[in-house]
């Protein structure tokens, strides 16, 4: 059982040696005849990256993912090293994703920040802070990122890094009383109450009010673990802190995960946002959803405001909060010119 959720991502050498374990005699046979070598463990020299990768793939040829999931894989200068271990699908990933690993392992990304107003009073309120990279060389999109660390074991790390580079930041640029929406995945939090721990720490650490941090989940359409989602929300407001849902759509779903759920904020999904003022059906919809959100003191959030239109449509039904580009993309510093 692999737990590589919140240590430090071990670094893959250039060259070394790959060292292969299993609890399985038969694989562990298989797998040296694959290479020609006998021993109660597996080892293999290599001279750089490729050789290394080569070796990898031909694994993965071999045996199938049930088999693999039992190897335990690491890369050392001598058999007599320390050892920190990683399952070799994840290992495999890693190897093929060096750059997205090394951005990872050196922090090489910060949080941009982009405004969220008061559609009643046309004032700044909050920021939501955005991962994006500090390294031209190393560049990437979040997404990406995000995909390699899911499927490499990373995703805990990643998530946990980035929630404390945007508190760290917003500490430095953004005064109190200000609202930070800091992102997060529920799958990356397992145990809230171990998960969350470093979080917190770096709220404490960087004197930032937690009345002023909301913890936003993102992929709101991929929740399937209701309860777990409720104990992490109740994690974080235990600690005095908001938590919001996003991307909400409409329809009895949206109702039951609203009902279900109670955040203090709900963004509603651009796609209900973009033309509202010329879509009678969207109209509707939007009515409906704030109708529902005022019965349970949900505030809402207007996402993909383009368009002046727009946030006035937004602004006649009661929609509290918008965000968009018609008020300002994200910046690496908090943007306090902006037009209504």
């Amino acid at each position: 059982m692999f737990c590589n959720k919140c240590q430090l991502i071990p670094s893959i050498l250039s060259n070394g040696i790959l060292e292969i374990t299993t609890p399985s005699p038969i694989l562990l046979d298989s797998l040296n005849a694959l290479f020609n070598r006998s021993g109660d463990t597996f080892t293999i020299s290599y001279s750089n990256f490729p050789e290394l990768l080569t070796i990898c793939n031909d694994i993965e040829k071999e045996f199938s993912r049930n088999a693999t999931i039992t190897f335990s894989c690491t890369t050392l200068s001598s058999i007599h090293e320390k050892k920190t271990v990683v399952s070799f699908p994840h290992f495999y990933i890693r190897l093929q994703n060096l750059k997205y690993v090394t951005i990872m392992q050196e922090g090489m990304f910060t949080a941009h920040m982009q405004p969220i107003l008061s559609l009643e009073k046309g004032e700044i309120e909050a920021y939501e802070f955005l991962l994006r990279p500090t390294n031209q060389h190393y560049s990437f999109k979040p997404y990406d990122l995000f995909e390699v660390a899911r499927n490499s074991g990373l995703q805990s790390f990643l998530d946990s890094e980035a929630r404390k580079k945007a508190i760290e930041i917003s500490s430095n640029l953004i005064p109190r009383g200000i609202k930070r929406f800091i992102n997060f995945l529920p799958s990356s939090i397992y145990d809230p109450a171990h998960c969350l721990r470093t979080t917190f720490q770096a709220v404490e650490e960087h004197s930032v009010d937690p009345g002023d941090l909301v913890f936003e989940v993102v992929e709101t359409e991929k929740i399937h673990r209701i309860d777990h989602l409720k104990n992490i929300f109740k994690t974080y407001q235990d600690e005095g802190m908001k938590v919001a849902l996003d991307d909400l759509g409409t329809g009895y779903a949206t109702k039951e995960l609203l009902l279900a759920l109670k955040p203090d904020y709900a963004k509603i999904d651009r796609r209900y946002i973009d033309q509202c003022h010329n879509d009678l059906e969207k109209q509707k919809a939007l009515i409906d959803l704030g109708k529902l959100a005022n019965e349970e003191g949900i505030l809402l959030l207007a996402e993909g405001i383009e368009q002046k239109e727009e946030a006035d449509f937004c602004a006649e039904i009661g929609i509290a909060f918008g965000q968009g580009y018609y008020y300002g993309k994200p910046s690496d510093k908090p943007i306090t010119s902006i037009h209504t």
